[in-house]
C-alpha cells in the first residue's frame, strides 16, 4: 500500500486531554465533576464535599494503574476519567522509585537521577490514559495544585510565575502530552490611588469570580489546542462549547454547590 494513500485529511475530533491547575479551593474538582459522566481516581482525600463517583483513595502507584486498567477492561458507562491530583500522584511515584532503588528518599539517589527514573512511571501512567482515550473514547482531566516558581527566561530577566506543583521533568512531560493546560484562578482587578507627594498605592481587588486562563503569559503557564479565548469562566460547559462534536453537560449536583479542589 502506498504511503500517500494513508494520508489523513481534515480534522480528527478526539476526546480532550486536559490538565487544570490552580490555587487550593478555587474549584478545580468541582469543574471536573461537571464533565460528561466522570469517575475520579483520587490520590488525595479531598472529594468529601462533592457528589461524585470515585475509586477508593489510592495508597500506591499500583493502585492508580489498577484503576486505569479496570476502566479499560471492565464494562462501564463512564465518559471521563479525572485524576485528582497529580502532585499527590507524584508522591506515590516517588515512593515507588525509592522502593525500587532501596533508598529512603529521592535525594539519596546520586546526581538527581531519581527524578529521571520517575519519568518512566509517568510515561506508564500517561500510556494508560492514552489507552482509555483512544480505545474507550474517554476524556482525560488531570488536576494539580499551583506553585510560584522562578522562570529563567533567556531573552530577558528572570521572573516568577504560576506553574503546576510538579518536578520540572514531570511537569514538562505532562504539559507536552496534554491538549490543554488551564490555570484556574480568581479574577483580580488592579486599582491605583494617588497618595500625594508623587506616591501611588496599588491594590488588588477581587469579586470572587473564578476563571480559567487558557494561554501562556508571563504570570502563568497555560496552553490550548482549541483556539480558546484567553479567559473562560471556571465552568465545564463554557470549556466544552469548543469541543468538536463533544457532548455539553449541564452542571448537575456534582460540584454545583461546592467549590473544592
Amino acid at each position: 500500500m502506498s504511503m500517500l494513500s494513508q494520508i489523513i485529511v481534515g480534522k480528527q475530533p478526539a476526546p480532550r486531554r486536559a490538565m487544570i491547575y490552580g490555587v487550593h479551593g478555587v474549584g478545580k474538582s468541582s469543574f471536573a465533576a461537571c464533565s460528561d459522566r466522570p469517575v475520579f481516581v483520587q490520590t488525595e482525600d479531598g472529594l468529601a464535599g462533592i457528589a461524585c463517583e470515585k475509586f477508593p483513595l489510592a495508597a500506591s502507584f499500583d493502585d492508580v494503574i489498577a484503576a486505569l486498567a479496570a476502566l479499560y477492561t471492565e464494562d462501564h458507562n463512564y465518559r471521563t476519567v479525572v485524576v485528582d491530583s497529580l502532585d499527590w500522584l507524584e508522591q506515590l511515584i516517588w515512593q515507588t522509585v525509592c522502593t525500587e532503588r532501596t533508598v529512603a528518599s529521592m535525594e539519596d539517589v546520586p546526581y538527581g537521577k531519581a527524578y529521571v527514573f520517575a519519568v518512566a512511571h509517568w510515561r506508564k501512567f500517561l500510556d494508560g490514559l492514552d489507552a482509555l482515550r483512544n480505545d474507550r473514547g474517554m476524556t482525560i482531566v488531570m488536576i494539580a495544585h499551583s506553585q510560584i516558581a522562578r522562570f529563567e527566561d533567556p531573552a530577558q530577566d528572570s521572573y516568577d510565575r504560576y506553574c503546576p506543583r510538579l518536578h520540572k521533568l514531570a511537569s514538562a512531560l505532562v504539559q507536552e502530552w496534554s491538549d490543554e493546560v488551564l490555570f484556574a484562578s480568581y479574577k483580580v482587578h488592579i486599582k491605583q490611588t494617588d497618595e500625594g507627594f508623587n506616591r501611588t498605592k496599588t491594590r488588588g481587588l477581587g469579586t470572587g469570580e473564578r476563571i480559567l486562563r487558557t494561554t501562556e503569559r508571563p504570570s502563568h503557564v497555560a496552553k490550548n489546542r482549541l483556539n480558546l479565548p484567553d479567559e473562560l469562566p471556571l465552568d465545564w460547559n463554557e470549556y466544552a462549547k469548543y469541543f468538536d462534536g463533544a457532548p455539553i453537560t449541564n452542571a448537575s449536583e456534582n460540584g454545583k454547590d461546592t467549590q473544592n479542589g
